[in-house]
């Protein structure tokens, strides 16, 4: 199982984790001029949820990094007034608020190097999540987000998207509709007979016009008994099944606007969300069979200070995002310094059922397989305490989402 969250750097939400490889002072540039200089900042503590959305598309990637450096995050222009985002983006969440995410990290593992597929935005990140690459062709992917909603095949006409040649070349508003023919896991796990979801929120006024990544897919979303088979919505269908024995050999889960962490999105939910989804595996018979990755598709514009490692030619890597691994079979309180991307979660998958290889970064990148002990008896679960409990999120209606500013 993957549980997708939204929009946070490794730093923001474990700055302070013992052992891991965090900061509360930044770096930041005096300015934009080649007499600039590095200074240090304090990082800010805040609450989970925040009412400003930064700037994190690919322009505002190469800004941070600055070749390495990361140390210019406050000179990336706001998406919506265009001035510089400043301090906004030096700060962490204070570790109170994400007290389940916390537990979790404690009590299974925690990736301290996973770096997101390319520097780019949520549209991007659920597609690598999905497939491990955007490439369109031989010298070129798509980067960030469509020009309108629902990203994806139910776009109005004229949607565009934007890409990134392998020459380096962003050409914005330059790529094709956003409904795309290239092969998804969806096709490896269908010719093995592997049972799958895509556990989501719908896509008309929901999250899922943002989030639900085979909506982009030609094939997939054409196919009316493919998509009634596999997409299942609203995301909350994810805890019935379970409680129901109903459960996949696959799946994906993709949260609400209030439950995803977004800022600006309007909850502090998030934790509890994924910790009810865990806590009912743990509590279920999938328990011993199980392993939960939970991880956040991009950086949101957050401040984090360790570099990616060498760029490729499609846009990325992009920023260190948080990732835990949670099964009977994982350590307790593991540090993982393996540097994993995107393409390592696609790989695990791919190599659990025997799938092949799509060809993306699910052949370059290395496995997480190597974060389990199969070896080791399955430990027995522990509830993850949170504020919100599965009954709330079932009885709870859906949100929709304000106008997305990625």
């Amino acid at each position: 199982m993957v549980i997708v969250q939204e929009n946070r750097t490794f730093n923001d939400l474990f700055a302070t984790f013992p052992g891991a490889t965090g900061t509360t002072t930044g770096k930041m540039r005096s300015g934009p001029g080649s007499g600039a200089k590095t200074e240090p900042i304090a990082l800010k503590e805040v609450p989970l949820y925040d009412k400003s959305d930064l700037r994190h598309t690919y322009p505002g990637y190469k800004t941070a990094y600055r070749d390495g450096h990361m140390d210019a995050f406050n000179l990336i222009r706001s998406s919506s007034s265009g001035r510089y985002e400043g301090r906004a983006p030096y700060q962490y969440v204070n570790p109170n608020q994400v007290k389940p995410y916390w537990a979790m990290a404690q009590q299974y593992a925690l990736a301290n190097k996973m770096f997101q597929t390319q520097g780019s935005g949520s549209f991007t990140a659920h597609q690598d999540l999905i497939r491990g690459g955007t490439e369109l062709g031989p010298n070129r992917s798509v980067i960030d987000d469509p020009t309108k909603l629902p990203w994806g095949c139910a776009a109005p006409q004229g949607t565009l998207t934007s890409v990134i040649t392998t020459s380096g070349q962003y050409e914005v508003d330059r790529g094709p509709f956003p409904c795309f023919k290239y092969d998804t896991l969806q096709v490896l796990l269908d010719a093995k007979s592997i049972s799958w979801k895509y556990y989501a929120p719908g896509y008309r006024n929901g999250a899922g016009r943002y989030w639900n990544a085979f909506l982009a897919i030609s094939s997939f979303y054409h196919d009316t008994t493919e998509w009634n088979q596999h997409i299942s919505t609203p995301q909350t269908n994810v805890l019935t099944d379970i409680a129901q024995s109903q459960l996949p050999a696959m799946s994906w889960v993709i949260p609400d606007g209030q439950d995803s962490d977004h800022p600006a999105y309007g909850g502090d939910t998030g934790p509890s969300w994924v910790a009810s989804v865990v806590n009912a595996i743990g509590e279920s018979s999938y328990w011993d069979s199980t392993a939960i990755v939970v991880l956040w598709d991009d950086w949101g514009g957050f401040y984090d200070p360790v570099a990616p490692p060498t760029l490729d030619d499609q846009g990325g890597p992009g920023f260190r995002v948080p990732m835990i691994v949670i099964s009977p079979y994982v350590p307790q309180g593991e540090i993982s310094n393996t540097v994993y991307g995107f393409g390592s979660v696609v790989r695990f998958i791919e190599d659990t059922w025997n799938l092949g290889r799509l060809g993306t970064t699910d052949s370059t990148a290395k496995s997480i397989g190597g974060i389990f002990n199969f070896s080791q008896s399955p430990r027995a679960f522990q509830k993850i305490g949170s504020k919100y409990s599965a009954r709330y999120f079932l009885s709870r209606p859906p949100s929709g989402l304000p106008v997305d500013t990625e």
